[in-house]
């Protein structure tokens, strides 16, 4: 991996948080993802938490003076007019004050938490922090501006900062005032921008998905999920890198349909049709599609009455598949075995329901299976997956990121928050 890194390094002349210098009493903004799960203001999984603390230690261990930003949820500010109190919701659900508490437990040191995004209070608390010491400050998605990359608002969050350090992976394909906007102005301004341990890592091991080598082929791609639309560009990228695409989930039926196979009622993405058939056409064999299905009456445990296995061309009327059949798993598990590189985004079926996790868990136990190739989860429902069923070390990397780990690939390797920072 060390040899990786340097190579990205070179590619694509980062400066990361090992290399920086002179942070001794300097206030470093952080840009780190705490959008973790809570209930009733409790944190259901800290995995976020955690990794951010590499690159916050070694913040700490500079004497920088470290002042994290994050977003938590989603905050559709045209609530406030129209829906005052799901609006209310949102804003109690997005309060980061229980993540700052459990960052303080996990650093063994106090944690500030600010429960402002701007003003007076925020400034004063940035301005009295000392070396070593660490801050939270509200939600950035409070902030209206923070996803429109406010210049305004970019401008007043630089101001609490000598430097930048980009360490949300998961949020780096947007160009948020928070992502994008700090680090521009800093970095025109002269002052040390640069990617934590957790990006630096994420780009060393998707690039390598990107960037592909003779050593690595054959390369398989395996995607998963409800629709094709989402996928429409990393499908395309990938046909132009991979030697296989393995196809599953809810959006295979699409390409089934497309193809003029009975695919009952389970979901087709009927304005995806005409895209799906030259997809597969133009393909020339390189996509692999499922050739059975397990299918049910209803998809609500409740109302279902029967289970059952089908050829995948010939879904009964009043059926709909939830996941891939058990020759499906045969021929994408051979697949996956004669590779030497694999990425995988998306699962197979409605893992979530233990009749239809066998195909996800198919996949999963054949890349464990695989243990000669460089395989990549690309985050996501697929990492959820993984984690659930006790295969997260087996893999070579978990991406943080789904949709950032889909785009980089869209993109070559190249995404708004990380490109930034270059």
């Amino acid at each position: 991996m060390g040899a990786v890194i340097i190579e990205i390094k070179e590619k694509f002349n980062m400066l990361t948080v090992k290399e920086m210098n002179n942070l001794q009493g300097k206030r470093v903004i952080v840009r780190v993802d705490f959008n973790v799960p809570l209930k009733d203001g409790a944190i259901r999984d800290d995995n976020r938490i955690v990794a951010a603390l590499p690159t916050i230690k070694e913040l700490i261990a500079k004497g920088a003076r470290v002042v994290l930003m994050s977003h938590l949820g989603k905050v559709k500010h045209k609530l406030a007019q129209e829906d005052p109190e799901k609006f209310a919701k949102q804003i109690k659900d997005g309060n980061l004050e229980p993540v700052a508490k459990r960052l303080g437990e996990l650093l063994n040191q106090p944690v500030v938490f600010v429960k402002e995004t701007r003003g007076e209070t925020l400034t004063n608390a940035v301005n009295a922090l000392k070396d070593g010491e660490v801050l939270l400050m509200q939600n950035t998605r409070y902030e209206k501006g923070e996803e429109k990359n406010d210049p305004e608002l970019a401008k007043i969050w630089a101001a609490l900062g000598d430097a930048f350090v980009m360490d949300a992976f998961g949020s780096a394909h947007r160009a948020h005032a928070s992502t994008y906007g700090i680090p521009e102005i800093l970095k025109a301004e002269g002052k040390q921008v640069a990617v934590g341990y957790l990006v630096e890592n994420e780009v060393a091991n998707l690039t390598r998905c990107v960037d592909i080598k003779a050593e690595d082929r054959p390369y398989v791609a395996i995607l998963g999920g409800l629709k094709v639309s989402d996928k429409i560009k990393v499908i395309e990228s990938l046909l132009l890198k991979c030697d296989k695409i393995l196809i599953g989930g809810a959006m295979a039926f699409t390409f089934l349909r497309a193809l003029g196979h009975s695919t009952g009622n389970s979901p087709v993405e009927e304005d995806q049709l005409d895209y799906a058939k030259n997809c597969f056409l133009k393909a020339n064999g390189k996509i692999v599609l499922p050739v059975d299905s397990i299918v049910a009456d209803a998809f609500d445990p409740a109302e279902r009455t029967t289970i059952q296995t089908v050829k995948a061309n010939n879904i009964p009327n009043d059926f709909q598949g939830l996941d891939i059949g058990p020759d499906t798993r045969e021929l994408f598990a051979n697949e996956i075995a004669k590779a030497k590189m694999i990425f995988w985004n998306g699962p197979m079926g409605v893992f979530e329901q233990d009749e239809f996790q066998k195909g996800t868990l198919a996949v999963c136990e054949a890349i464990a299976k695989n243990d000669k190739a460089f395989t990549v989860c690309g985050g996501g429902d697929s990492a959820a997956a993984v984690k659930q069923f006790g295969y997260k070390d087996k893999f070579s990397h978990v991406s943080t990121g789904g949709g950032a780990s889909l785009e980089m690939i869209e993109n070559d390797g190249h995404l708004p928050g990380i490109d930034v920072v270059r």
